[in-house]
């Protein structure tokens, strides 16, 4: 106790004992635990939400839910972004800003220096929207494969067989379950995957882009496109629209994710509702209870809370 006097300033600590505090301090390089310091206080909390995701409209979904949440359990957000590859400093910057928790959204929920940061600091977080759910943490998701799959068997069911697929960035595991799921249904359906016409993206509009006239400028070209987002979709429209192709009537176009602009462009876009924002709420009300649990000195448990996933069927898709 008179330890945890003298770091916090408390006047009535002699000057004597606090040089002696501080000394031990700097000869041990003692550093506090703030995580646990944040439990044992009963003021206002703070969340910690990190980010670094190449989709504004991903992102404005997120905040809305985020901010709903938090504004009705009463605690604040410290919203901060990380760059590449600095996870750890920014971790470090909101733990001595006194977060009581942390929110990782992808692609941040599947980086190895963020988790390693947080297990070290051993402060509560949660990973929404992660493709590698921990076995003993607590995150909130879809099922990103079976999403896929089901999105790829409507395709099937509206008679393409020559389908395009845009991968998701590399560095997020959903990518690789997004597209497992899409091969999965096309090998079901003893439908061949062409090579030619699945192409990397990163979830940017640009690389959508990029991909989809990879796809549409090759010889033969697909009858569907399926992207692994929503901006991919939109630039895949994009360049349909140059190349003077009808869509739905010359190529159908779906998305995933469901975020405003789905709705925005046109024709509007058939696409996976991922409810984003009810992910972001959920993953709120877990951590706060996450973190009340632990003032208690109790916790949850592993928690893998999967949400339903649901195909809004658009104007951008048609049977052929």
């Amino acid at each position: 106790m008179t330890v945890s006097r003298a770091l916090s300033g408390d006047a009535h600590v002699e000057a004597a004992t606090r040089q002696r505090v501080q000394a031990a301090v700097k000869e041990l390089g003692y550093s506090p635990n703030v995580a646990a310091r944040n439990l044992a206080r009963a003021a206002s909390l703070h969340i910690g939400l990190l980010y670094n995701n190449p989709s504004a409209a991903y992102l404005n979904e997120l905040l809305v839910g985020v901010l709903e949440q938090s504004s009705q359990a009463g605690c604040q957000i410290v919203l901060e972004k990380c760059g590449a590859r600095n996870e750890r400093s920014v971790i470090e910057r909101l733990l001595r800003d006194d977060v009581g928790g942390i929110i990782l959204p992808p692609p941040l929920s599947d980086s190895n220096i963020a988790l390693e940061a947080l297990h070290a600091a051993k402060v509560p977080f949660i990973a929404v929207a992660t493709g590698r759910p921990e076995a003993e943490g607590l995150s909130v998701r879809i099922d990103d494969q079976e999403a896929a799959a089901a999105m790829a068997r409507y395709l099937l069911s509206l008679g393409h067989r020559d389908i395009g697929f845009i991968v998701g960035a590399p560095n997020q595991t959903v990518s690789a379950h997004r597209q497992a799921g899409f091969e999965t249904a096309l090998r079901e359906a003893g439908v061949p995957v062409r090579p030619e016409w699945v192409k990397q993206g990163s979830f940017t509009y640009r690389s959508g882009l990029e991909a989809a006239e990879e796809i549409l400028g090759s010889g033969k070209r697909p009858t569907a496109i399926f992207a692994s987002n929503d901006d991919m979709a939109a630039a895949a429209l994009a360049v349909a629209h140059r190349l003077h192709l009808d869509v739905p009537k010359d190529l159908t176009i779906v998305g995933f994710d469901d975020t405003p602009l789905a709705t925005t462009i046109w024709p509007a876009l058939t696409t996976v509702r991922q409810p984003v924002a009810a992910m972001a709420r959920k993953a709120v009300e877990l951590l706060l209870e996450e973190i009340r649990l632990r003032r208690l000195g109790e916790t949850l448990g592993p928690v893998q809370h999967v949400m339903n996933f649901t195909l809004m069927k658009r104007e951008s898709s048609a049977a052929i």
